[in-house]
Protein backbone atom coordinates (compact mmCIF):
# COMPACT_ATOMS: atom_id res chain seq x y z
CA UNK A 1 0.00 0.00 0.00
CA UNK A 2 1.54 3.34 -0.72
CA UNK A 3 2.04 6.06 1.12
CA UNK A 4 -0.44 8.38 -0.30
CA UNK A 5 -2.77 5.57 -0.05
CA UNK A 6 -2.36 5.57 3.95
CA UNK A 7 -3.13 9.00 4.20
CA UNK A 8 -5.74 8.82 2.01
CA UNK A 9 -7.50 6.86 4.48
CA UNK A 10 -6.27 9.69 7.18
CA UNK A 11 -7.29 11.87 5.55
CA UNK A 12 -10.78 10.47 4.71
CA UNK A 13 -11.15 10.41 8.82
CA UNK A 14 -9.96 13.92 9.12
CA UNK A 15 -12.71 15.00 6.24
CA UNK A 16 -15.22 13.37 8.38
CA UNK A 17 -14.26 15.03 11.24
CA UNK A 18 -14.03 18.20 9.76
CA UNK A 19 -17.51 17.67 8.73
CA UNK A 20 -19.30 17.12 11.87
CA UNK A 21 -17.30 20.26 13.13
CA UNK A 22 -19.04 22.40 10.35
CA UNK A 23 -22.29 21.13 11.12
CA UNK A 24 -21.60 21.96 15.13
CA UNK A 25 -20.78 25.15 13.80
CA UNK A 26 -23.95 25.42 12.09
CA UNK A 27 -26.26 24.18 14.82
CA UNK A 28 -24.96 26.84 17.04
CA UNK A 29 -25.42 29.50 14.70
CA UNK A 30 -22.57 30.22 12.97
CA UNK A 31 -23.13 32.15 9.73
CA UNK A 32 -21.83 30.14 6.49
CA UNK A 33 -22.59 30.61 3.04
CA UNK A 34 -24.81 27.68 3.16
CA UNK A 35 -27.09 26.32 5.36
CA UNK A 36 -26.12 22.31 6.03
CA UNK A 37 -23.66 20.20 4.88
CA UNK A 38 -23.96 17.78 1.95
CA UNK A 39 -22.15 13.98 2.38
CA UNK A 40 -22.21 12.74 -0.78
CA UNK A 41 -19.25 10.56 0.31
CA UNK A 42 -20.88 7.31 1.25
CA UNK A 43 -24.18 6.34 0.12
CA UNK A 44 -26.50 6.70 2.78
CA UNK A 45 -29.74 7.25 1.05
CA UNK A 46 -31.77 8.18 3.82
CA UNK A 47 -29.46 10.66 5.65
CA UNK A 48 -29.77 12.92 2.12
CA UNK A 49 -33.45 12.73 2.00
CA UNK A 50 -34.30 9.62 -0.26
CA UNK A 51 -37.91 8.58 0.96
CA UNK A 52 -38.42 5.52 2.87
CA UNK A 53 -40.15 2.08 1.41
CA UNK A 54 -43.60 2.37 2.90
CA UNK A 55 -44.10 -1.44 2.57
CA UNK A 56 -40.66 -1.31 4.63
CA UNK A 57 -41.82 0.73 7.34
CA UNK A 58 -45.10 -0.25 7.92
CA UNK A 59 -44.56 -3.34 8.64
CA UNK A 60 -41.24 -2.50 10.92
CA UNK A 61 -43.83 0.11 13.05
CA UNK A 62 -46.69 -2.78 13.43
CA UNK A 63 -43.41 -5.04 14.72
CA UNK A 64 -42.51 -1.97 16.59
CA UNK A 65 -45.55 -1.19 17.83
CA UNK A 66 -48.40 -4.25 17.92
CA UNK A 67 -50.77 -2.17 18.95
CA UNK A 68 -51.12 -0.82 15.43
CA UNK A 69 -52.30 -4.77 14.19
CA UNK A 70 -55.32 -4.21 16.57
CA UNK A 71 -57.38 -2.05 13.67
CA UNK A 72 -57.06 -1.49 10.10
CA UNK A 73 -55.30 1.43 9.89
CA UNK A 74 -52.87 -0.64 7.91
CA UNK A 75 -52.90 -2.88 4.98
CA UNK A 76 -54.24 -6.19 5.68
CA UNK A 77 -50.60 -7.78 3.71
CA UNK A 78 -48.69 -5.55 6.06
CA UNK A 79 -50.76 -6.85 9.30
CA UNK A 80 -50.38 -10.42 7.81
CA UNK A 81 -46.22 -10.26 7.30
CA UNK A 82 -46.13 -8.19 11.09
CA UNK A 83 -48.29 -11.00 12.73
CA UNK A 84 -45.63 -13.95 11.09
CA UNK A 85 -42.54 -12.00 12.08
CA UNK A 86 -43.83 -11.71 15.55
CA UNK A 87 -44.45 -15.42 15.49
CA UNK A 88 -40.78 -16.06 15.37
CA UNK A 89 -40.15 -14.09 18.51
CA UNK A 90 -39.18 -14.87 21.62
CA UNK A 91 -42.23 -13.20 23.60
CA UNK A 92 -43.43 -12.13 20.12
CA UNK A 93 -41.06 -8.99 21.06
CA UNK A 94 -38.90 -7.70 18.24
CA UNK A 95 -36.87 -6.62 22.08
CA UNK A 96 -35.97 -10.39 22.35
CA UNK A 97 -32.85 -11.63 20.97
CA UNK A 98 -32.08 -13.93 17.82
CA UNK A 99 -30.60 -16.86 17.22
CA UNK A 100 -26.67 -15.63 16.49
CA UNK A 101 -26.93 -16.26 12.87
CA UNK A 102 -30.19 -14.86 12.33
CA UNK A 103 -34.19 -16.52 12.82
CA UNK A 104 -34.64 -19.67 10.33
CA UNK A 105 -37.61 -18.37 9.19
CA UNK A 106 -35.76 -15.12 7.74
CA UNK A 107 -32.97 -17.49 6.42
CA UNK A 108 -35.35 -19.48 5.05
CA UNK A 109 -37.01 -16.34 2.83
CA UNK A 110 -33.37 -14.82 1.64
CA UNK A 111 -32.42 -19.07 -0.07
CA UNK A 112 -35.77 -18.40 -1.32
CA UNK A 113 -34.88 -15.06 -3.10
CA UNK A 114 -31.24 -16.03 -4.45
CA UNK A 115 -33.17 -19.07 -5.20
CA UNK A 116 -35.69 -16.87 -7.50
CA UNK A 117 -32.91 -14.37 -8.52
CA UNK A 118 -30.90 -17.23 -10.13
CA UNK A 119 -33.10 -19.07 -12.21
CA UNK A 120 -34.46 -22.03 -9.42
CA UNK A 121 -30.77 -22.80 -8.33
CA UNK A 122 -31.07 -23.84 -4.81
CA UNK A 123 -29.36 -21.66 -2.62
CA UNK A 124 -25.81 -22.38 -0.02
CA UNK A 125 -25.93 -22.10 3.55
CA UNK A 126 -26.98 -18.26 4.16
CA UNK A 127 -25.80 -16.65 7.07
CA UNK A 128 -27.33 -13.42 8.58
CA UNK A 129 -25.23 -10.74 10.02
CA UNK A 130 -24.91 -7.67 11.55
CA UNK A 131 -24.02 -6.27 8.24
CA UNK A 132 -21.78 -6.59 4.97
CA UNK A 133 -18.57 -5.73 6.85
CA UNK A 134 -19.30 -8.03 9.80
CA UNK A 135 -19.94 -10.54 7.11
CA UNK A 136 -16.67 -10.13 5.40
CA UNK A 137 -14.84 -9.84 8.48
CA UNK A 138 -16.03 -13.19 9.81
CA UNK A 139 -15.04 -14.96 6.42
CA UNK A 140 -11.70 -13.22 6.36
CA UNK A 141 -10.95 -14.36 9.79
CA UNK A 142 -11.22 -18.12 8.40
CA UNK A 143 -7.95 -16.82 6.71
CA UNK A 144 -6.12 -15.63 8.92
CA UNK A 145 -2.58 -17.46 9.80
CA UNK A 146 1.05 -16.96 9.32
CA UNK A 147 3.31 -13.91 8.39
CA UNK A 148 5.85 -13.05 6.19
CA UNK A 149 6.29 -14.90 2.78
CA UNK A 150 3.21 -17.42 4.51
CA UNK A 151 1.18 -13.74 5.48
CA UNK A 152 -2.17 -14.42 3.86
CA UNK A 153 -3.15 -12.03 1.35
CA UNK A 154 -6.42 -11.06 -0.62
CA UNK A 155 -6.32 -9.86 -4.18
CA UNK A 156 -8.77 -6.45 -4.04
CA UNK A 157 -9.43 -4.00 -7.11
CA UNK A 158 -7.88 -0.70 -7.73
CA UNK A 159 -10.44 1.08 -7.34
CA UNK A 160 -11.94 -0.65 -4.52
CA UNK A 161 -14.41 0.44 -1.76
CA UNK A 162 -12.73 2.78 0.77
CA UNK A 163 -13.23 1.00 3.69
CA UNK A 164 -11.87 -2.47 2.22
CA UNK A 165 -8.01 -1.72 3.04
CA UNK A 166 -8.69 -0.66 6.75
CA UNK A 167 -10.26 -4.05 7.19
CA UNK A 168 -7.74 -6.15 5.72
CA UNK A 169 -4.97 -4.24 7.82
CA UNK A 170 -6.92 -4.76 11.05
CA UNK A 171 -7.32 -8.39 10.43
CA UNK A 172 -2.95 -8.89 9.52
CA UNK A 173 -4.18 -9.56 5.86
CA UNK A 174 -2.31 -8.14 3.01
CA UNK A 175 -3.96 -6.16 0.09
CA UNK A 176 -2.48 -7.52 -3.56
CA UNK A 177 -3.99 -4.83 -5.79
CA UNK A 178 -5.08 -5.71 -9.48
CA UNK A 179 -6.07 -2.59 -11.26
CA UNK A 180 -9.48 -1.96 -13.19
CA UNK A 181 -9.12 -1.38 -16.90
CA UNK A 182 -10.48 2.56 -16.94
CA UNK A 183 -10.34 3.18 -20.99
CA UNK A 184 -12.63 0.29 -21.19
CA UNK A 185 -15.16 0.77 -18.76
CA UNK A 186 -13.07 -0.54 -16.16
CA UNK A 187 -13.11 -3.86 -17.11
CA UNK A 188 -11.23 -6.78 -15.32
CA UNK A 189 -8.74 -8.97 -17.13
CA UNK A 190 -7.50 -12.44 -16.65
CA UNK A 191 -3.97 -10.99 -17.46
CA UNK A 192 -3.98 -8.03 -14.61
CA UNK A 193 -4.94 -11.01 -11.95
CA UNK A 194 -2.05 -13.60 -13.07
CA UNK A 195 0.54 -10.17 -12.99
CA UNK A 196 -1.01 -8.85 -9.35
CA UNK A 197 -0.21 -12.98 -8.57
CA UNK A 198 3.14 -12.93 -9.89
CA UNK A 199 4.04 -10.01 -7.81
CA UNK A 200 2.90 -11.95 -4.60
CA UNK A 201 5.67 -14.51 -4.92
CA UNK A 202 7.98 -15.13 -2.34
CA UNK A 203 6.30 -11.96 -0.85
CA UNK A 204 2.78 -13.66 1.04
CA UNK A 205 0.63 -16.34 0.39
CA UNK A 206 -2.44 -15.17 -1.82
CA UNK A 207 -5.84 -17.06 -0.39
CA UNK A 208 -9.00 -15.10 -1.69
CA UNK A 209 -9.91 -12.50 -4.67
CA UNK A 210 -12.49 -10.07 -3.56
CA UNK A 211 -14.25 -8.29 -6.56
CA UNK A 212 -17.48 -5.95 -6.43
CA UNK A 213 -20.27 -6.39 -8.89
CA UNK A 214 -21.92 -4.05 -9.54
CA UNK A 215 -18.40 -1.83 -9.12
CA UNK A 216 -18.18 -0.10 -5.73
CA UNK A 217 -17.22 2.51 -6.61
CA UNK A 218 -16.64 2.54 -10.04
CA UNK A 219 -20.33 1.64 -11.33
CA UNK A 220 -19.57 -0.90 -14.22
CA UNK A 221 -21.02 -3.76 -14.38
CA UNK A 222 -19.83 -6.97 -14.94
CA UNK A 223 -20.47 -9.69 -17.86
CA UNK A 224 -20.85 -13.45 -18.09
CA UNK A 225 -17.78 -13.82 -19.44
CA UNK A 226 -15.76 -11.74 -17.51
CA UNK A 227 -17.38 -13.53 -14.22
CA UNK A 228 -16.12 -16.59 -15.56
CA UNK A 229 -12.91 -15.81 -16.59
CA UNK A 230 -12.78 -14.59 -12.94
CA UNK A 231 -14.03 -17.94 -11.03
CA UNK A 232 -11.47 -19.78 -13.73
CA UNK A 233 -8.64 -18.02 -12.37
CA UNK A 234 -9.96 -18.36 -9.07
CA UNK A 235 -9.89 -22.35 -9.71
CA UNK A 236 -6.53 -22.56 -11.29
CA UNK A 237 -5.05 -20.58 -8.14
CA UNK A 238 -7.12 -22.09 -5.74
CA UNK A 239 -8.86 -18.70 -4.07
CA UNK A 240 -11.28 -18.17 -2.23
CA UNK A 241 -14.24 -15.65 -3.95
CA UNK A 242 -15.29 -12.79 -1.94
CA UNK A 243 -17.81 -11.37 -4.01
CA UNK A 244 -19.44 -8.10 -3.25
CA UNK A 245 -23.38 -7.88 -4.48
CA UNK A 246 -24.97 -5.38 -2.70
CA UNK A 247 -25.82 -3.11 -5.84
CA UNK A 248 -27.25 -6.33 -7.40
CA UNK A 249 -30.29 -3.80 -8.08
CA UNK A 250 -28.99 -0.99 -8.91
CA UNK A 251 -28.54 -1.51 -12.60
CA UNK A 252 -29.81 1.00 -14.99
CA UNK A 253 -27.24 1.39 -18.07
CA UNK A 254 -28.38 0.43 -21.66
CA UNK A 255 -28.83 -3.21 -22.10
CA UNK A 256 -26.61 -4.32 -18.86
CA UNK A 257 -28.21 -6.58 -16.56
CA UNK A 258 -27.07 -8.26 -13.13
CA UNK A 259 -25.80 -12.00 -13.20
CA UNK A 260 -24.68 -13.41 -9.93
CA UNK A 261 -21.69 -14.77 -9.52
CA UNK A 262 -23.01 -18.21 -7.93
CA UNK A 263 -25.54 -18.34 -11.22
CA UNK A 264 -22.57 -18.12 -13.87
CA UNK A 265 -20.43 -20.15 -11.73
CA UNK A 266 -22.87 -23.04 -11.83
CA UNK A 267 -23.48 -22.45 -15.40
CA UNK A 268 -20.06 -23.55 -16.32
CA UNK A 269 -20.46 -27.06 -15.36
CA UNK A 270 -19.40 -29.35 -12.71
CA UNK A 271 -15.69 -28.37 -13.54
CA UNK A 272 -16.06 -25.54 -11.56
CA UNK A 273 -19.57 -25.60 -9.74
CA UNK A 274 -18.08 -28.74 -7.57
CA UNK A 275 -15.09 -26.94 -6.81
CA UNK A 276 -14.89 -23.66 -6.31
CA UNK A 277 -15.07 -21.70 -2.92
CA UNK A 278 -17.42 -18.63 -2.75
CA UNK A 279 -18.59 -16.35 -0.37
CA UNK A 280 -21.28 -13.29 -1.65
CA UNK A 281 -23.15 -10.83 0.37
CA UNK A 282 -25.62 -8.71 0.00
CA UNK A 283 -26.87 -5.67 2.84
CA UNK A 284 -29.88 -3.74 3.52
CA UNK A 285 -28.08 -0.75 4.12
CA UNK A 286 -27.24 -0.30 -0.05
CA UNK A 287 -29.18 0.45 -3.19
CA UNK A 288 -32.73 0.73 -3.10
CA UNK A 289 -33.80 -0.62 0.25
CA UNK A 290 -31.58 1.97 1.39
CA UNK A 291 -31.81 1.53 5.31
CA UNK A 292 -28.25 1.41 6.75
CA UNK A 293 -29.77 2.22 10.17
CA UNK A 294 -30.80 -1.53 10.92
CA UNK A 295 -27.42 -2.68 10.39
CA UNK A 296 -28.10 -6.48 8.40
CA UNK A 297 -27.39 -8.17 5.34
CA UNK A 298 -26.34 -12.01 4.79
CA UNK A 299 -23.67 -13.48 3.13
CA UNK A 300 -24.33 -17.28 1.26
CA UNK A 301 -21.68 -20.02 1.16
CA UNK A 302 -21.02 -22.18 -1.71
CA UNK A 303 -18.82 -25.09 -1.72
CA UNK A 304 -17.22 -25.08 1.68
CA UNK A 305 -16.77 -27.87 3.68
CA UNK A 306 -19.26 -29.03 6.11
CA UNK A 307 -16.38 -29.44 9.00
CA UNK A 308 -15.99 -25.66 8.10
CA UNK A 309 -19.28 -24.12 8.95
CA UNK A 310 -18.97 -24.37 12.36
CA UNK A 311 -16.57 -22.35 12.27
CA UNK A 312 -18.56 -19.88 10.43
CA UNK A 313 -21.51 -19.97 13.31
CA UNK A 314 -19.10 -20.01 16.23
CA UNK A 315 -17.43 -16.74 14.91
CA UNK A 316 -20.61 -15.04 14.35
CA UNK A 317 -21.70 -15.93 17.63
CA UNK A 318 -18.81 -13.66 19.28
CA UNK A 319 -21.03 -11.09 18.44
CA UNK A 320 -24.79 -10.21 19.53
CA UNK A 321 -27.04 -11.53 17.29
CA UNK A 322 -27.96 -9.42 13.99
CA UNK A 323 -31.02 -6.98 15.19
CA UNK A 324 -34.27 -8.56 15.14
CA UNK A 325 -35.76 -5.31 13.71
CA UNK A 326 -33.15 -5.79 10.72
CA UNK A 327 -33.85 -9.24 10.35
CA UNK A 328 -37.79 -7.90 10.17
CA UNK A 329 -36.44 -5.08 6.88
CA UNK A 330 -34.51 -8.07 5.39
CA UNK A 331 -37.13 -10.41 5.24
CA UNK A 332 -39.35 -7.38 3.12
CA UNK A 333 -36.32 -6.85 1.15
CA UNK A 334 -36.26 -10.93 0.23
CA UNK A 335 -40.14 -11.35 0.01
CA UNK A 336 -41.75 -8.32 -1.06
CA UNK A 337 -45.61 -7.73 -2.12
CA UNK A 338 -46.65 -9.92 -4.69
CA UNK A 339 -48.81 -9.05 -7.63
CA UNK A 340 -52.67 -8.65 -6.21
CA UNK A 341 -51.62 -8.19 -2.71
CA UNK A 342 -52.82 -4.74 -1.32
CA UNK A 343 -49.54 -2.84 -1.14
CA UNK A 344 -47.98 -4.29 -4.37
CA UNK A 345 -49.17 -1.40 -6.72
CA UNK A 346 -47.14 1.18 -4.13
CA UNK A 347 -44.25 -0.21 -3.30
CA UNK A 348 -43.68 -1.10 -7.31
CA UNK A 349 -44.03 2.72 -8.05
CA UNK A 350 -41.86 3.12 -5.27
CA UNK A 351 -39.25 1.45 -6.44
CA UNK A 352 -39.55 2.57 -10.31
CA UNK A 353 -39.35 5.43 -8.94
CA UNK A 354 -36.12 5.00 -6.82
CA UNK A 355 -34.62 3.64 -9.87
CA UNK A 356 -35.79 6.38 -12.27
CA UNK A 357 -34.24 8.82 -10.07
CA UNK A 358 -30.88 7.01 -9.65
CA UNK A 359 -30.63 7.43 -13.87
CA UNK A 360 -31.50 10.70 -14.29
CA UNK A 361 -29.21 11.73 -11.42
CA UNK A 362 -25.89 10.02 -13.21
CA UNK A 363 -27.50 11.58 -16.38
CA UNK A 364 -27.37 14.94 -14.66
CA UNK A 365 -24.17 14.33 -12.65
CA UNK A 366 -22.23 13.15 -15.49
CA UNK A 367 -23.05 15.97 -18.28
CA UNK A 368 -22.19 18.75 -15.46
CA UNK A 369 -18.77 17.70 -14.68
CA UNK A 370 -17.94 16.79 -17.71
CA UNK A 371 -18.50 20.51 -18.46
CA UNK A 372 -15.96 21.67 -15.69
CA UNK A 373 -12.34 21.88 -17.00
CA UNK A 374 -10.18 19.33 -15.57
CA UNK A 375 -13.20 16.83 -14.74
CA UNK A 376 -13.77 13.37 -17.04
CA UNK A 377 -16.25 11.44 -15.76
CA UNK A 378 -16.92 7.96 -17.51
CA UNK A 379 -20.59 6.73 -18.40
CA UNK A 380 -21.60 4.85 -15.20
CA UNK A 381 -24.27 1.82 -15.64
CA UNK A 382 -25.33 0.77 -12.17
CA UNK A 383 -23.89 1.27 -9.07
CA UNK A 384 -24.55 4.40 -6.41
CA UNK A 385 -21.67 6.15 -7.34
CA UNK A 386 -20.17 8.82 -9.83
CA UNK A 387 -16.72 8.29 -10.22
CA UNK A 388 -15.29 11.05 -11.82
CA UNK A 389 -11.15 11.91 -12.72
CA UNK A 390 -10.19 15.20 -11.70
CA UNK A 391 -6.90 16.78 -12.97
CA UNK A 392 -5.71 19.58 -11.34
CA UNK A 393 -2.33 21.90 -12.29
CA UNK A 394 0.61 20.47 -11.03
CA UNK A 395 1.03 24.26 -9.67
CA UNK A 396 -1.60 22.73 -6.66
CA UNK A 397 1.27 20.25 -5.70
CA UNK A 398 1.12 16.70 -4.83
CA UNK A 399 -1.53 16.84 -2.11
CA UNK A 400 -3.92 18.68 -4.64
CA UNK A 401 -6.50 16.31 -4.09
CA UNK A 402 -6.81 16.53 -0.27
CA UNK A 403 -6.64 20.58 -0.11
CA UNK A 404 -8.88 20.64 -2.77
CA UNK A 405 -11.86 18.38 -1.14
CA UNK A 406 -11.04 20.49 1.89
CA UNK A 407 -11.80 23.73 0.97
CA UNK A 408 -14.87 22.68 -1.03
CA UNK A 409 -16.09 21.24 2.10
CA UNK A 410 -15.06 24.61 4.14
CA UNK A 411 -16.20 26.75 1.44
CA UNK A 412 -19.20 25.02 -0.02
CA UNK A 413 -20.26 22.40 2.44
CA UNK A 414 -19.89 19.56 -0.17
CA UNK A 415 -17.90 16.47 1.30
CA UNK A 416 -17.13 14.31 -1.82
CA UNK A 417 -14.87 10.70 -1.61
CA UNK A 418 -11.31 11.09 -2.46
CA UNK A 419 -9.09 8.02 -4.05
CA UNK A 420 -5.65 8.40 -5.19
CA UNK A 421 -5.29 8.06 -8.99
CA UNK A 422 -3.60 5.25 -10.87
CA UNK A 423 -2.73 6.29 -13.79
CA UNK A 424 0.23 5.87 -16.14
CA UNK A 425 0.58 9.55 -17.25
CA UNK A 426 -0.04 11.26 -13.06
CA UNK A 427 2.96 12.90 -13.98
CA UNK A 428 2.43 14.80 -17.42
CA UNK A 429 -0.94 15.76 -16.97
CA UNK A 430 -1.04 17.29 -13.70
CA UNK A 431 -2.19 15.79 -10.37
CA UNK A 432 -4.69 13.23 -10.60
CA UNK A 433 -7.41 12.23 -8.65
CA UNK A 434 -10.73 10.44 -8.32
CA UNK A 435 -13.52 12.31 -6.74
CA UNK A 436 -16.90 9.71 -5.26
CA UNK A 437 -20.03 11.18 -5.53
CA UNK A 438 -22.79 9.13 -3.95
CA UNK A 439 -26.25 9.59 -6.40
CA UNK A 440 -28.49 8.29 -4.06
CA UNK A 441 -30.52 11.67 -3.23
CA UNK A 442 -33.26 13.54 -4.20
CA UNK A 443 -32.56 15.46 -7.82
CA UNK A 444 -33.22 18.80 -5.61
CA UNK A 445 -30.40 17.82 -3.10
CA UNK A 446 -27.70 16.81 -6.77
CA UNK A 447 -28.63 19.77 -8.46
CA UNK A 448 -27.86 21.92 -4.94
CA UNK A 449 -24.82 19.79 -5.01
CA UNK A 450 -23.81 20.33 -8.69
CA UNK A 451 -24.38 23.68 -7.83
CA UNK A 452 -22.00 24.33 -5.08
CA UNK A 453 -19.53 21.94 -6.54
CA UNK A 454 -19.46 24.09 -10.19
CA UNK A 455 -19.21 27.43 -7.80
CA UNK A 456 -15.96 26.42 -5.97
CA UNK A 457 -14.20 24.73 -8.89
CA UNK A 458 -14.25 27.41 -11.20
CA UNK A 459 -13.48 30.07 -7.90
CA UNK A 460 -10.64 27.48 -7.27
CA UNK A 461 -9.19 27.27 -10.87
CA UNK A 462 -9.30 31.60 -10.63
CA UNK A 463 -7.44 31.75 -7.40
CA UNK A 464 -4.33 29.83 -8.74
CA UNK A 465 -1.21 31.48 -9.88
Amino acid sequence: MSLLSSLRRCFDEELQKQADHIRQQLAMGETKPYTEVVDASSADAHRTGMPALTFMRQVLAACLYPDLLQDDTLPVDVRQRAERMLGQCDGRSVGAYSESCGYEHVQVSVAKFISRRDGGLASGPVFITSGFQRGLMVILKLLVWGSGQSQPAVLIPEPHPHTLPRLLNILGLAALPYRLQERRGWVLEKEELQRAIQASRGRCNPRAIYISNPGNPTGHVQDRNTIQEVIQFAAEENLLLLVDEVYQDCVFGPDCEFLSCKRALFEMGPLYSGCVKMVSFNSLSNGTMGECGLRVGYMEVVNFDDAVLPFVETLLTGDISPPVIGQVGLDVMAEPPCPGEPSYSRYIQELLSCERTLRENVDKGRSFLNLLPGFNCPPVVGGVYLYTHLTLPQVVGVYAGPLYCGRLLEEEGVCVGLSECMCDDHSATGSCWYIRISILMPPHKLDDLLRRLGSFHLRFLHQLP
